[in-house]
């Protein structure tokens, strides 16, 4: 059963808006900050611009392994406001479920590692090493204020290993994450008034022509490379995902348009490669008035099943909740991966239920109060002491 405590830190935080885009977190983080200062905790803000702040706040607890836990306090756009059956900037207690924008993604995930840092912070006895608690911007758009410029600014905030609190759904652990891929695709048609252009010669039907071709490649399913993750339950782990976010041309309606774009997120499975994807999409614009860019990307990456993050932390959630967490990859993408660029084992796993947010974005309650339980005990497992009996 929730406390308090618990049910108000998480409503501070859900009250305090943070959307991304812009990205502005200066409020959440007042909270967090505020909230660990009066539990004796000393928390610094690193920034690389001033309204998106990353909070870290330290332990160190003698000799020992350097464990880091990350969640972020930016929030995906709640979308059709008159959709929301709750309100977006409140939190709302119903059936068990705890609604408000950014509980999911990933707020409620962020006030279990306070609570669960706050804890182990003042009772020392069961572990032993370097506790860190990272509180970061900019995840929502994979933007380089949050953890890309904390990593980079603060080196030691690397650590030996790595959980965070972006959850696969349905509390399964992930120890693999898609890649990322954004890109712009262009097309180009002749220049005149609508009323003189031939079929399939403007700039807008060429594109959505090749955006029909992209979008078939949501039927793409990859074998992973990884036997150890569980498909069978997660089969959206190895599925190329291919949405299409913005789309633009040029002209007036009276006019036929002479350049049309579109921006596009894909989601690559292990087992498939941005250089993969980049000669589907020269085949896709070969010998046609089309050409695409690459916004921003990166492969999917993972650690490795055995790491001891992922015992721990499998370990943890069986003792707590009765059995043990599916592992999967993650579908959309997360800052353990910067991590595990830098060679640092990372998993993810928190109370987020679905793969994704919006609206009515929500967690259940008992999964939010058993993260708390499973990080305080993961971290006995993964810093333990020398002296504990």
């Amino acid at each position: 059963m929730m406390r308090p405590e618990e049910i108000a830190l998480l409503g501070h935080l859900v009250a305090a808006r943070s959307v991304n885009p812009p990205g502005d977190t200066t409020a959440p983080m007042k909270v967090a900050a505020t909230w660990l200062r009066e539990r004796g905790l000393a928390p610094r803000i690193v920034a690389a611009v001033p309204d998106k702040p990353n909070l870290v706040a330290s332990v160190d607890n003698g000799d020992g392994p350097h464990l880091v836990l990350n969640a972020h306090l930016d929030t995906v756009p709640p979308g059709d406001l008159d959709a929301w059956s709750v309100p977006p900037w409140e939190l709302t207690v119903c059936d068990g479920r705890l609604y408000g924008l950014g509980t999911g993604n990933m707020k409620a995930a962020a006030a279990a590692m306070m609570l669960a840092f706050a804890h182990l912070a003042g009772q020392r006895d069961p572990w032993q090493g370097r506790l860190t608690l990272t509180l970061v911007a900019d995840e929502c758009v994979f933007g380089s204020d949050g953890a890309a410029h904390l990593l980079e600014a603060e080196p030691e905030v690397r650590g030996d290993m790595l959980i965070c609190g972006e959850g696969p759904g349905h509390m399964a652990l992930a120890i693999a994450e898609k890649g990322l891929m954004w890109v712009r695709l262009s097309a180009t048609g002749p220049v005149g008034q609508g009323m003189l252009t031939t079929r399939g010669s403007a700039a807008s039907v060429r594109l959505a022509g090749a955006i029909a071709e992209l979008d078939r490649w949501n039927d793409i399913l990859v074998t992973p490379p990884l036997a150890a993750l569980d498909h069978d339950r997660n089969t959206q782990g190895k599925r190329l995902s291919v949405n299409v976010g913005r789309i633009g041309s040029e002209g007036f309606i009276s006019q036929a348009s002479s350049a049309a774009f579109a921006e596009i997120d894909m989601r690559l499975p292990p087992g498939m490669s941005v250089a993969d994807i980049s000669g589907r999409l020269d085949a896709l614009c070969d010998g046609a008035p089309l050409e695409w860019e690459l916004i921003k990307g990166w492969d999917a990456n993972w650690s490795a099943p055995d790491t001891v993050v992922a015992w721990a932390v499998s370990e943890a959630a069986t003792k707590v909740r009765g059995n043990a967490p599916a592992p999967v990859t993650r579908s959309p993408a997360s800052d353990a991966a910067r991590w595990r660029e830098l060679g640092i084992p990372a998993v993810c796993f928190g109370p987020q239920p679905e793969l994704a947010s919006g609206v009515d974005d929500y967690v259940f309650a008992q999964d939010f109060c058993d993260c708390v339980a499973i990080y305080k005990e993961a971290v006995t497992r993964l810093l333990p002491s020398h002296t504990a009996e």
